[in-house]
């Protein structure tokens, strides 16, 4: 992680995922990280995300309604995201999600709440494809 990159990590508001979120965002030190929940989401708080991570427990929670309403109409071709859930079916959901908006979807969603995988799995998915 050679230069610094300014990240955001939207979740469901879940404590689990927020839980996983907060870990994600100290793998990523040196970044500038937003954490925020979906609920509080404004589309300019993407705007300046050269990656992003989002996180849901269940598929479709009420609180990501906008965002993934948003994520139908913009193009984030030039972004790289990873998702992250212990549900494999929330994963999928949230898969799907992304793919309308063309961002660079980290391949392997994070399921493991292991520190180590964690940070490895975060440092890759900002960094792959040179984002």
């Amino acid at each position: 992680m050679s230069k610094t990159k300014s990240v955001l990590i939207v979740t469901d508001g879940t404590d689990k995922i927020a839980k996983t979120a907060d870990n994600i965002a100290h793998a990523l030190k040196g970044h500038k990280v937003l954490i925020k929940d979906a609920s509080a989401f404004k589309g300019t708080d993407l705007l300046q995300a050269e990656a992003f991570f989002i996180g849901c427990e269940v598929p479709s929670p009420q609180s990501f309604a906008f965002f993934d309403e948003m994520l139908q109409h913009i193009n984030l071709a030039d972004r790289n995201c990873g998702i992250f859930s212990s549900s494999k079916k929330a994963a999928q959901y949230l898969a799907h999600m992304v793919k309308s908006s063309e961002a660079k979807l980290y391949p392997e969603s994070l399921d493991d709440e292991n520190p180590s995988v964690i940070s490895k799995w975060a440092a890759m998915v900002i960094d792959q494809n040179g984002a």
